[in-house]
């Protein structure tokens, strides 16, 4: 049976006058993007450039040409996004842009395999699991090959849920998804196959789909019924898809299939902010757009809305390193302002010195704290400036990570520091027993009673021996509570075994305890040290402290990943090292290399007025001290780009210009 699409937008006669004024209200890229005919268009937007503003004018526009609003497919990566992009343009032009059809990949799909599931023999009653509920469908399957391999460390539901959904969303084979994720893994190879089919047909025996399967089998279900993606991709005329830089190869896929009837497909995004490698996302889509789509133009947006000149140059000599890339000049009419600031401090704590009391300085010059974000490559970068914020009184909120005492390995470690500080702590001798394989609750309960003289039940001499060693390591560091660096180091060495069995991603966790260590040498004893990193339980799974004063609203920390999209008056980039940003692990591979170099311009372009970035010269282990190198990604840059600041402790006499005091 052949099918022939009738085309509305063909036959449409065109309004002479546009209700909306768009070449007044748009620059004239802008202008070029939303008035773009037929066909694939890339439109490259960089940092602060207008893509949102852009996609809701075409929005506006194409229904003000006569294309009925849900013939117009929106993708996002947010519901809320497509929401209100959808309701901005509404407030444009009237509430027809409202009733686009706008929303995630995840949403649509679902929508598209509750109608036609029977092609599939799927059943429309179908059951979505999100992460939490795939990862105990996971816990479920797993538990035979666990108990086959006793005595071996298998993979945890979550690392069989980050590798299964890197095989669909990255489409790769098992060994290969193993290969480049979990190494350590790769001998039970052939054991991770028949998990992953029992998994397969654990879902599809109890009718369950969980967020991968959305998408997969909506690709697997177009591919293999011609009829249904005719239907599918008909209704279709306009393709929108938001943030492209940020999709994987199946959604590259699955917008080919979308868009196949009418090949009518704009897509918005910035291959310099691609930096969720680690999600999924492919930087490659969006520089294959053009020979994936036939793509009669590209468009780039380079007026900057956001930031001062002076911190666009920064920005632009950061993508001039990348080989992978569009050409782009982000320029602004904001022409002047204050040279982004090179802060060489000697220690991470002058570091955190200089942070402190810069945020207070601007804040008494009226720059609010919630229009100033520090920004960071890993949580535990923020580590020791938490600390001086605290000390300060300085309200913060965190995003992009745990804070210090949050995380399950750091808090293994704070329970035997709570031990030698307090003997009777009940609850801390519990965790730090149940850290001895074979211990669980009810045993660490009876070892617990007789370790008080209060059982003459002894414990089998397995135990006994476990125990011994832990009692020894106690009452070792007891004896020398004031070399608080020392002693953690000696916890962080009997620890370090028993985290690399106890977690998938041990080597992650160990750098954050060698940061934790670092940093104990501002602590006189460990009851300090407790006092201070310790949050009371209430905020236990809060990302955010409070505010000493309710009405002030708190400065922001937050990795970079995190701060994607938004933008502050002052922006501070902390850490900035090699081995730090770029990572250490990503060095040797030219990929992962370009993507930290992306991720710097990403907090760049963060910085309305000011810009700061900040390295320590000396960087503390529990090794001794070592010298850093400024990140390679900045060594190069003009002083008359990236201006260092000089620091010095306060005296008498005040010198001009960028010569600040520490106190």
């Amino acid at each position: 049976m052949k099918t022939f699409v009738l085309s509305t937008e063909s036959g449409v006669q065109k309004p002479a006058n546009y209700k909306i004024e768009y070449q007044k209200q748009l620059n004239d890229a802008q202008y070029k993007a939303v008035m773009a005919g037929n066909g694939a268009h890339l439109i490259i937007a960089g940092a602060g450039t207008g893509k949102t503003r852009t996609l809701m004018y075409r929005v506006a526009r194409l229904i003000e040409d006569g294309l009925h609003p849900n013939r117009i497919l929106l993708l996002t990566f947010t519901r809320r996004a497509a929401r209100e992009m959808l309701d901005r343009a509404g407030s444009l032009l009237d509430d027809r842009c409202k009733r686009v059809r706008g929303g995630t990949f995840h949403h649509y799909c679902a929508h598209i395999l509750r109608e036609y599931a029977s092609e599939i023999n799927l059943n429309p009653n179908f059951t979505i699991l999100d992460s939490s509920d795939t990862q105990e469908v996971l816990q479920h399957v797993r538990l035979p090959f666990k108990e086959k391999n006793k005595g071996q460390r298998f993979p945890e539901k979550s690392t069989l849920y980050g590798l299964f959904s890197a095989m669909t969303n990255r489409e790769l084979t098992l060994l290969e998804a193993l290969s480049e994720l979990y190494p350590q893994f790769i001998h039970f190879h052939e054991d991770l196959v028949q998990l992953h089919k029992s998994f397969l047909a654990y879902k599809e025996l109890n009718n369950l789909v969980d967020f991968d399967d959305l998408l997969q089998l909506t690709k697997e279900l177009l591919e293999s019924n011609e009829a249904v993606r005719t239907k599918v991709a008909a209704q279709n005329e306009a393709v929108l898809v938001d943030e492209y830089q940020d999709v994987n190869k199946l959604q590259v896929s699955l917008i080919r299939l979308f868009s196949s009837v009418h090949k009518n497909v704009v897509a918005v995004g910035d291959d310099a902010q691609s930096i969720y490698r680690f999600r999924g996302a492919d930087h490659t889509g969006i520089l294959q757009f053009p020979e994936m789509f036939t793509t009669k133009s590209i468009i780039k947006l380079e007026q900057n809305y956001r930031s001062t000149q002076p911190i666009l140059d920064v920005a632009n000599a950061l993508l001039s390193q990348a080989s992978l890339k569009y050409e782009k000049n982000l320029f602004t009419e904001k022409k002047t302002g204050e040279l982004p600031g090179l802060v060489k401090t000697s220690t991470e704590q002058e570091q955190s010195q200089f942070l402190a009391q810069y945020i207070l300085h601007l804040r008494e010059q009226g720059v609010a704290l919630q229009d100033v974000a520090i920004l960071f490559r890993n949580s535990r970068d923020s580590f020791d400036v938490e600390i001086e914020l605290n000390r300060r009184g300085v309200p913060y909120v965190k995003y992009g990570g745990q804070k210090i005492s949050e995380a399950a390995h750091v808090k293994d470690i704070l329970a035997h520091i709570k031990v030698v500080v307090n003997s009777s702590d009940v609850i801390s001798w519990n965790r730090i027993l149940m850290l001895i394989d074979g211990i669980g609750p009810k045993s660490a309960a009876e070892l617990m009673i007789w370790m008080q003289g209060n059982s003459n039940a002894a414990p089998s001499k397995a135990y006994i021996d476990k125990i011994d060693e832990l009692t020894k390591l106690i009452s070792s560091i007891k004896k020398k509570q004031n070399q608080v660096q020392h002693c953690m180091q000696q916890l962080l060495e009997y620890y370090a075994p028993i985290c690399k069995k106890k977690y998938d991603d041990y080597p992650k966790r160990i750098k954050d305890l060698e940061a934790l260590v670092s940093m104990a040498n501002q602590f006189e004893d460990f009851e300090k040290l407790v006092q201070d990193l310790t949050l009371d339980p209430i905020d236990g799974t809060a990302l955010d402290t409070e505010a000493t004063q309710k009405e002030e609203n708190p400065l922001v920390l937050s990795t970079i990943h995190s701060a994607k999209g938004l933008e502050w008056h002052t922006v501070f980039i902390i850490q900035c090292l090699d081995g730090v940003i770029p990572s250490g692990y990503s060095v040797d591979k030219p990929e992962n290399l370009e993507e930290e170099l992306r991720l710097l311009y990403v907090a760049c372009t963060r910085a309305a007025e000011q810009l700061f970035i900040t390295y320590p010269i000396v960087l503390e282990s529990g090794f001794g001290d070592y010298f850093s190198n400024p990140s390679r990604f900045i060594a190069g840059m003009s002083e008359k780009m990236l201006e260092p600041w000089n620091l010095v402790r306060e005296t008498p006499q005040v010198d001009e210009g960028n010569q600040q005091l520490l106190n």
